[in-house]
């Protein structure tokens, strides 16, 4: 048996009850503080995820690194206006991009110098292209014609 509490007064044991009522009231706001916080994390977490899901929606680069895909875009072309020959493209690129060309065998110190090599690779192989499409072309190829005689021709 308590004889502590036998003993109180009734104004003692009032403050008692009133001191245990008031710590049950205020562990009963910090629970519910506690949960309005979880369920504002929670639905912060889910904005989040929203906002993220449809800028991946969107953003066929976010989409592509998602999917595990490489993915490389021209953001734009600068053209010399006294010299139209001349001029520069604006690359963007993600990083499986990238490692897909290092494993195809492009070097570089940085990734731009990486994909620089490649750009210049593929502008390579369009003027080959372009080249040997020209010189297939019968009407391109006359010019480089010599009769030799006896029914033979020359191509060079």
């Amino acid at each position: 048996m308590d004889w502590k509490k036998l003993l109180q007064t009734p104004a003692q044991k009032r403050a008692e009850e009133e001191k245990a009522q008031l710590a049950a009231e205020v562990e009963a706001n910090a629970k519910k503080e506690l949960q309005a916080k979880k369920r504002a994390e929670a639905k912060a977490k889910k904005e989040a995820k929203k906002a993220e899901e449809l800028a991946k929606k969107n953003d066929p680069k976010a989409q592509a690194t998602a999917a595990g895909q490489p993915w490389v875009n021209v953001l734009g072309i600068e053209v010399d206006p006294e010299n139209p020959g001349a001029g520069a493209f604006e690359l963007d690129w993600n990083d499986i991009f990238v490692a897909r060309l290092i494993k195809s065998g492009y070097q570089g110190k940085t990734d731009q110098d990486i994909v620089d090599n490649w750009f210049q690779d593929v502008c390579r192989h369009v003027v080959m292209e372009t080249y040997q499409q020209e010189q297939a072309d019968p009407t391109n190829r006359t010019n480089n014609r010599r009769d030799l005689g006896n029914g033979r021709t020359e191509i060079s």
